[in-house]
C-alpha cells in the first residue's frame, strides 16, 4: 500500500487515466474541478479563436492544474502534487473534442475515416506555486469505415465521452490502422511524460 505521503492529487474525472496510474504503481485520490452545472466551470475548455490544437490543449491541461491547486489551497487539505492533463484529436488543424451528441460523434468518426490524425495529451503538475508540463503527440491512421460501422459504434455509447469519439482501448481498437507515438497518450495519459513530471516532484515510479 502506498504510504500517504507519496500520494498524489489527480484532477481527472477519466476511469482510464486512474487505471493508468495505477498501472505503474502510483497512488493518488482524486480532486475533481467543476466541469459543468449551475456555477460556473473551474476550466472552459472552449477553443479559443485562432487557437491550434497544440496551443488548446497545452493551455487547457495548466489551466486543470491550477484550479486544482487553488482548490487544495481553498479546501486546506494536505499539499500534494496535482496532475491534470487533457486530450485532443487534430486533423487537418481542427480540433475535436467530445461529441456532444450522436449525430456528432458520427460526423467525427466520418472524418478520421480512412485517413491519418494527431492525438495531442498534455500532463501538468503543481505543487505550490511550482507548475511542469509534458506534451504527447501521436499520429493515428483509422481504416476507412463504412456507415454501418460507425452507425453502430455510435450506438454503443461508447464514443460520447472520448475525444475524436473514439477509444483506442475500446472496441474502436479494430479500427486502428497504426499508431506512431504513444498508446497510453491516447488513452489520455502518457506514461513516460507522466512519469517524468513525478520524478521531478519526488514521486518517481521506480
Amino acid at each position: 500500500m502506498t504510504a500517504p505521503d507519496r500520494l498524489i492529487y489527480l484532477a481527472s474525472r477519466s476511469p482510464r487515466r486512474r487505471e493508468l496510474l495505477k498501472q505503474i504503481g502510483v497512488g493518488f485520490e482524486l480532486l475533481l474541478v467543476r466541469e459543468s452545472g449551475k456555477r460556473p466551470v473551474d476550466v472552459d475548455e472552449t477553443p479559443h479563436p485562432g487557437e491550434d490544437p497544440r496551443g488548446y490543449v497545452e493551455r487547457v491541461t495548466l489551466e486543470k492544474a491550477r484550479a486544482a491547486q487553488a482548490s487544495v489551497v481553498h479546501r486546506r487539505l494536505v499539499q500534494r502534487p496535482v496532475l491534470a492533463a487533457d486530450t485532443t484529436v487534430a486533423i487537418d488543424g481542427r480540433i475535436l473534442g467530445k461529441p456532444a451528441d450522436e449525430a456528432e460523434a458520427a460526423a467525427m468518426l466520418a472524418a478520421l475515416s480512412g485517413r491519418t490524425h494527431e492525438v495531442l495529451t498534455a500532463v501538468a503538475m503543481c505543487r505550490h506555486d511550482r507548475l511542469e508540463s509534458r506534451l504527447s503527440v501521436s499520429t493515428v491512421a483509422i481504416r476507412p469505415l463504412t456507415a454501418a460501422e460507425i452507425r453502430h459504434y455510435v450506438a454503443t455509447g461508447e464514443p460520447m465521452d472520448k475525444a475524436g469519439a473514439y477509444g483506442i482501448q475500446g472496441r474502436a481498437g479494430a479500427f486502428v490502422q497504426s499508431l506512431a507515438g504513444s498508446y497510453s497518450g491516447v488513452m489520455g495519459l502518457p506514461l513516460y511524460e507522466t512519469a517524468a513530471l513525478l520524478a521531478l516532484f519526488d514521486r518517481a515510479v521506480l
